[in-house]
């Protein structure tokens, strides 16, 4: 995913949005920390936790705290937990929402990006790892289960909806991508997909974006 720039810049702008005003953010499964360094970058204070052991050294290396777990982090808490495309990996991904609610402070936010419609699962899915695609209801309701309020679920990509469905029947099955095609639809389609999302993205997308946060007072 290298090669989608726009769809990159595209998350990036959605969590330099979010993250403004917020005292400490963690990146949760924050990879080869494309977005953890953007953001300490941005003189944001951003710590990551990445399970890889060769992943967590090349983002430390750069200047951005971090664990490799949840666990290891104590009892810290932070303004705002983001996780991009991580959650789908999981499987017991509500235990992990309930941790991130432990490490939020009260009024702090969770910005989550995952993988949409069980239907769009596919060969890719599988090489990759993942366990599941997301509704949106059915996220909703992991997220009030572990006691946060969401204030955002929208579908993101519709046509990617389109290209994901045609991939799972005619695309690779060994789960390949074709690097030309990611940046034919990166720079060609996916611009002109973010503006129907204006139109479609409370139906469907080919993936699901939620910002939610915890409630402050009695209620946390």
């Amino acid at each position: 995913m290298d090669e989608a720039v726009r769809y990159n810049r595209f998350l990036l702008d959605r969590l330099l949005e979010w993250a403004q005003k917020k005292r400490g953010i963690l990146d949760f499964g924050a990879g080869n920390g494309r977005f953890a360094v953007a953001l300490e970058r941005e003189r944001l204070d951003v710590q990551a936790v990445e399970s890889d052991p060769v992943l967590r050294e090349r983002i430390a290396t750069q200047g951005v705290t971090t664990h490799a777990s949840l666990a290891s982090l104590g009892g810290e808490e932070f303004d705002g937990i983001y996780s991009l495309n991580v959650l789908e990996h999981i499987e017991d991904d509500e235990g992990v929402l309930a941790q991130f609610e432990a490490h939020i402070r009260p009024g702090g936010g969770l910005f989550v990006y995952v993988p949409a419609f069980e239907v769009l699962f596919s060969s890719n899915d599988v090489r990759v790892g993942h366990v599941r695609r997301y509704r949106r209801r059915g996220l909703v309701e992991k997220l009030e289960r572990a006691g946060f309020c969401v204030d955002e679920a929208r579908y993101v990509d519709s046509i990617g909806f389109a290209a994901g469905l045609a991939y799972r029947f005619f695309g690779s099955r060994d789960g390949d991508l074709n690097p030309q095609a990611i940046r034919f639809y990166d720079r060609c389609l996916f611009p002109l997909s973010c503006a129907l999302d204006r139109i479609f993205g409370s139906s469907f997308g080919k993936n699901l974006l939620v910002v939610a946060h915890k409630p402050t007072g009695p209620s946390a």
